[in-house]
């Protein structure tokens, strides 16, 4: 760009942040308004006019029409490090899911309906939404914006083997053509770009772990030994399977306890990618790094797995494994001819984490009651607070994180807590800040979805209540979504079923009034690790379950601009005896905070539903009680007793299983008396 023209651009900057400020005064709403004249933004919108100059100034050298941005890194990673928040940085948009796509006259995002008002938020009016999140989308949209023989730039480190392919397809028969652009353009124009934290490694302590690295080392290599297809070398990409296998933890990710990593594993080397300057002595020590055998880690510089690879793959004979969910395009290119690739959609450390082993079934459920422990204090506090006009979403949130500060193994937050009441608990994904942070009322919803990062376990509980009289609808929808949280968790099906192919049952009460949610039904969680860890949950491209998987059940309801419900547990698969087969699982509910009364009506309940919330809340009265009473939490426990009382009559849950159900359909009401 020549001189003059950075002097047009910084005058039009300067005149972009007037306009910022003086509408952002107006205070007409939180969300903008381009449409009016003058347009309207919000004080939580960013300015991103001179950001948008400059990277189109750096496109053009490149002879690109178009440069696509993904929100994730090099590892695919659903949450990321500031380092790597491209997409926020360009756009003012923070969310976890998003693509912006920018030329030279349009900037556009797309993401999905968690996001849309906080889009709307936090994006000035360089910027247009698209409300999908699909690759057709986005493809759609280009060759719509460009002509044939343009060229449509990408960074291939943040491209996953399966969504370069989806890009591809469409693209080239409209004879478009994807050009990878190693070095990240948004990069270069990042000035103040967030420095990598300066964290040493560290190892989980070793009564929080049951399998060595060593164990883990060769159960990985078994199953490379079984596979027909006879891979003589592993890639493993995503931060949580380097973090797992070698029992490491680190302080690259927010909320998430990983560091930047790849490792290579064959049957006779381990080669670990990762910035060597932080990883101790003590380390060293501990991965056997100065030998040259079968459980050796050799150390090497993170940016050199490129160069490595290539220089593996010029062996004769060798052919690479890699999982294409968590493998990004620029190593997955390298590994040409196609007789040296092995692919599947998930790695063995993915499948086999995935299972979690005694020790760690133990120590994730002792997680669970210590955090129970907080989430009891924080809703007591409330129900004191609110009425007094003492507490905001934002010092909820703040409460909350205190509180599981001070439990046992406790390393902060899993993420950034979902502290929303009122209009704001209708957006899945709201957190809190200064700027928007609503007074609690007792008049209005309110959605706390939070959780812990313990040495021994990762936590995330929702839960929603209500201070004062809730409107019929409100508990109506609140009780159709417990009816939903409660039939996934009680279901017995055959192991090895997907979860796709139960989901159904957290939306089936909801469906019969016409109402539904948007986002998935639940997801994997780990032990000190990610709170989303895939490939557990319950959509299509989940694996199956199998005894000793996580899982969080979370079904919910969202009335826009009014109020949100979600109801989230974690539940463990485990083995259950049925009369005609033994190769079934059932939830065991791991969560262990009991559910607002005033919401639940009872009436639509059935008496299996009621029978199993007695069950449950007599499970919290067994653990957590012994807890709130060594923590000496006197008021806490005397709330829990409280909100734990039976729901049905002594002995009415005793004679369910003789009763025909005509019998059941017309004694509920006196069982409920």
């Amino acid at each position: 760009m020549t001189f003059s023209g950075w002097i047009l651009a910084l005058c039009l900057v300067a005149l972009e942040g007037e306009r910022h400020a003086a509408h952002a005064e107006e205070g007409a709403s939180s969300e903008r308004n381009c449409s009016s004249v003058p347009p309207y933004l919000p004080p939580t919108a960013v300015n991103t006019t001179l950001r948008l100059l400059q990277l189109r100034a750096a496109m053009k050298p490149h002879n690109i029409s178009a440069y696509i941005i993904p929100g994730t890194d090099a590892h695919l990673s659903e949450y990321i490090a500031p380092y790597d928040a491209r997409l926020a940085w360009m756009s003012g948009f923070s969310g976890s899911a998003g693509t912006a796509v920018v030329t030279q006259d349009k900037a556009v995002l797309w993401t999905d309906s968690r996001y849309w008002v906080q889009a709307e938020r936090q994006m000035d009016c360089n910027w247009e939404l698209e409300r999908d999140v699909s690759v057709s989308s986005i493809t759609n949209w280009l060759i719509k914006e460009t002509k044939e023989g343009d060229e449509v730039g990408f960074d291939p480190f943040l491209f996953s083997v399966d969504t370069f392919a989806a890009y591809k397809t469409k693209l080239a028969p409209a004879k478009r053509v994807l050009t990878s652009i190693p070095d990240n353009l948004v990069d270069e124009i990042w000035s103040e770009r967030p420095p990598l934290p300066p964290d040493s490694l560290t190892r989980l302590p070793d009564e929080f772990i049951e399998r060595t690295w060593q164990n883990k080392v060769d159960q990985i290599r078994g199953q490379m030994m079984d596979n027909p297809y006879k891979p003589t070398a592993l890639l493993l990409s995503a931060l949580d399977e380097t973090a797992w296998l070698f029992n490491l933890r680190g302080n690259d990710i927010p909320f998430n306890p990983f560091f930047y990593s790849y490792t290579l594993l064959t049957f006779d080397k381990i080669w670990l990618f990762v910035h060597t300057e932080r990883v101790t002595e003590e380390l060293k020590v501990y991965l056997n790094s100065s030998c040259d055998t079968l459980h050796c880690v050799q150390l090497l510089n993170y940016d050199s797995v490129r160069e490595h690879l290539m220089k593996y793959l010029e062996e004769p004979g060798v052919r690479v494994w890699v999982g294409t969910e968590y493998t990004n395009q620029a190593l997955y290119e390298l590994i040409t001819p196609e007789g040296k690739l092995l692919q599947s959609t998930y790695s063995p450390v993915l499948t086999t984490k995935a299972v979690k082993v005694d020790t760690e079934q133990r120590i994730l459920r002792e997680a669970h009651i210590r955090d129970a422990v907080a989430v009891m204090q924080l809703l007591l506090h409330l129900e004191r607070a609110v009425p007094e006009g003492m507490e905001t979403e934002l010092t909820a949130a703040e409460f909350v994180n205190e509180c599981r500060s001070k439990q046992k193994y406790s390393r902060g937050p899993s993420f950034e807590t979902i502290s929303a009441s009122g209009p704001n608990a209708a957006l899945a994904h709201y957190s809190p800040s200064k700027e928007t942070a609503r007074q609690l009322r007792v008049d209005e919803m309110y959605l706390v979805d939070s959780g812990g990062q313990y040495l021994d376990g990762t936590t995330d509980i929702t839960r929603t209540v209500h201070w004062g009289k809730p409107t019929a609808l409100q508990k109506d929808a609140f009780t159709r979504v417990l009816k939903g949280n409660i039939e996934i968790s009680r279901t017995i099906f055959p192991a090895g079923t997907k979860g796709v192919n139960i989901e159904m049952l957290g939306r089936r009460a909801l469906w019969e009034v016409g109402l539904n949610y948007g986002h998935g039904t639940g997801h994997g969680v780990g032990n000190y690790f990610g709170v989303h860890e895939w490939p557990v949950g319950f959509q299509s491209n989940n694996i199956p379950f199998q005894e000793g998987m996580f899982t969080s059940i979370e079904p919910g309801y969202y009335k826009e601009n009014d109020f949100g419900i979600r109801i989230e547990d974690i539940a463990l698969a485990r083995s259950i005896k049925t009369e005609h087969g033994n190769n079934y699982l059932t939830f065991e509910t791991v969560s262990l905070v009991p559910y607002d009364r005033k919401l639940i009506n009872t009436t639509i309940l059935s008496l299996e539903q009621l029978v199993w919330l007695d069950s449950y809340y007599r499970v919290i009265r067994e653990k957590v009680g012994p807890e709130l009473k060594s923590q000496g939490l006197t008021e806490v426990y005397d709330w829990m007793i409280e909100n734990t009382q039976p729901f049905l009559t002594d002995g009415a849950s005793a004679v369910v299983a003789s009763m025909s159900p005509l019998l059941l359909l017309l004694l509920l009401p006196l069982a409920l008396l």
